[in-house]
């Protein structure tokens, strides 16, 4: 791929949502300025996908909506507000996109103005991620009162960062982290103003900036007003205001968590936009594999967190995307809609968790409303969709579990309702006795030929299967027979 332009603007949209909780209207009318620029040059160079996202300001401001819809009715663009945990997964997207070579686990570090990302990475699988409330803004506004900041103003704001990173420390530890990757506009500062100290001929593009000199920078930006810091080479004005409380974070995160230091990269959550873009449009494979990866390790970690038969889940999963690939001469569902049944068969039995009785709503509520990394808000409800209607009641017109969808996917819907009917039926006994199957369809029929292992039975298969034949036939107009092989 090639960049054919690049902007950006430090617009410091919650700087008043960490006082009051609201976004200010000065703040909101700047940063649509702003987007009305970068509105411009996508048209200019003719860009047809444009995903714009917001993150821990918007997450915190109770008038959120109220600048969603600004910028709506500004530049047509639908403005995301992502959280924490899928603001990290987009960082470490990114950051693996660009990144080779790298196995041992490692620690994905951003610092941002109101929150903090941590993510434990290992072989390119995302271990575990955390968002703290410690931005360098949110923790400026709410400590630093003068400037220089005095001893019990610092003290004060260390002791909540350590509160803070009290439960996330260990696990780094017992993670036993050996590298450590640093983004954001902090990491970057500290990393030039760690560089130019080096001798010209002792610095490298990618560097560890050790925690020895991180501690000794956070301590002497400290002592100086921000006229004496906006002399430190690396620093500019804006960053000069927030440099005290960003280089505290950091010194905290290395003491606490027992690491040697950080290398700074320039990539971040704007990458993996981008990388998650180019594997929609499948231009991308290595992000398509990642973005797999991310996604079957949450099903996984939420299919667990709520007691699921994961044995009878990944059954179910195998003959869903069998029937999909068999079937999809009748059904010519859009490919992505394989994932989206894929998800859907790992956690079609998650509303158990809550009770026996009703299990399919609240199967809908929690997937509806779970973090599952990979998939946007849209894509959680389409697959909440898919495993509501697994019981007596069965897609129609209005219903509440459609309404919020497009209307294309209002129409797709019911087509793979009946796909994961059909695969939840045929291991309806638990028992894995149904292991393939292929498909023949003629005329006015579907007929399966069912691959078993005879000795297990697959009575209660064939007459769960029977039970689906009308609703079968009322999405595709086509009889549907079954036959063991």
């Amino acid at each position: 791929m090639k960049s054919l332009h690049e902007d950006r603007e430090v617009v410091r949209l919650g700087q008043s949502v960490f006082e009051n909780g609201l976004l200010a209207p000065e703040a909101m009318a700047r940063t649509v300025k702003v987007l009305r620029r970068f509105h411009k040059a996508v048209q200019i160079h003719g860009a047809t996908l444009v995903r714009a996202v917001a993150t821990s300001a918007l997450r915190d401001a109770r008038n959120s909506q109220t600048f969603v819809e600004w910028v709506l009715a500004a530049t047509g663009w639908n403005l995301e507000v992502i959280s924490g945990l899928e603001e990290a997964r987009l960082i470490h997207l990114g950051i693996l996109e660009n990144l080779r070579g790298v196995r041992s686990p490692m620690l994905l570090m951003d610092l941002g103005g109101g929150s903090c990302e941590l993510t434990i990475s290992s072989r390119g699988h995302i271990a575990q991620t955390v968002s703290l409330p410690v931005g360098a803004v949110r923790l400026t506004q709410e400590f630093l009162r003068h400037d220089p900041p005095k001893k019990n103003e610092l003290a004060s704001m260390k002791r909540l960062i350590a509160e803070r990173l009290a439960r996330v420390a260990p696990r780094v530890a017992a993670a036993r982290v050996r590298t450590v990757i640093a983004t954001g506009g902090t990491a970057a500062a500290l990393d030039a103003i760690y560089k130019a100290k080096l001798p010209s001929g002792k610095r490298k593009k990618t560097q560890l900036v050790p925690r020895k000199a991180v501690l000794k920078i956070a301590d002497m930006l400290a002592r100086r007003d921000f006229q004496q810091r906006m002399l430190v080479p690396g620093l500019g004005s804006k960053r000069a205001e927030i440099i005290i409380a960003g280089a505290s974070v950091y010194s905290e995160v290395l003491q606490r968590c027992g690491l040697l230091g950080f290398l700074y990269s320039p990539l971040g959550l704007r990458d993996g936009l981008l990388a998650q873009m180019a594997a929609d449009q499948h231009l991308s494979r290595r992000s398509e594999k990642q973005i797999e990866a991310d996604r079957w390790d949450s099903l996984l970690v939420t299919g667990k967190r709520y007691h699921v038969d994961i044995v009878h889940a990944q059954q179910v999963r195998q003959l869903a995307m069998k029937v999909f690939d068999e079937l999809e001469e009748l059904h010519r569902m859009p490919r992505e809609y394989r994932q989206w049944l894929s998800a859907a068969a790992m956690l079609h039995e998650v509303g158990s968790y809550v009770n026996r009785a009703g299990w399919h709503r609240h199967a809908y509520y929690i997937i509806a409303h779970s973090e599952i990394l990979g998939y946007t808000p849209e894509q959680r409800r389409i697959i909440a969709a898919i495993a509501r209607y697994l019981g007596a009641l069965l897609p129609a017109a209005g219903q509440p579990y459609l309404k919020p969808l497009a209307a294309a996917d209002r129409k797709q819907v019911p087509k793979a309702v009946a796909l994961l009917r059909l695969a939840r039926a045929l291991n309806q006994g638990r028992r894995g006795s149904v292991t393939g199957l292929s498909a023949r369809i003629k005329d006015e029929r579907v007929n399966l030929e069912l691959k078993t292992i005879k000795r297990l039975g697959s009575d209660l298969e064939l007459w769960m299967l029977a039970k689906e034949r009308r609703y079968f036939f009322a999405v595709f107009g086509r009889e549907l027979f079954a036959e063991l092989s």
